[in-house]
């Protein structure tokens, strides 16, 4: 059950490929604890949520 609490839906993953602003927004604030780790500096922190942001549209979505 908690791990499914950790994921988000499959309606903010679709929005955010298709480049809804909200969504996208969403994504960057699930990620952010962890791009947040990786980081040693703004700069860098930044460089990585942009790089999120370039392979959104490149998701893969399945047919459901």
């Amino acid at each position: 059950m908690a791990e499914q609490e950790m994921l988000l839906d499959t309606d903010t993953i679709r929005a955010a490929v298709a480049g809804e602003k909200w969504a996208k927004e969403k994504v960057i604030e699930h990620y952010t604890p962890m791009i947040d780790e990786l980081t040693v500096d703004e700069d860098m922190r930044q460089h990585l949520i942009l790089k999120l942001l370039e392979e959104l549209p490149h998701f893969p979505i399945g047919q459901a």
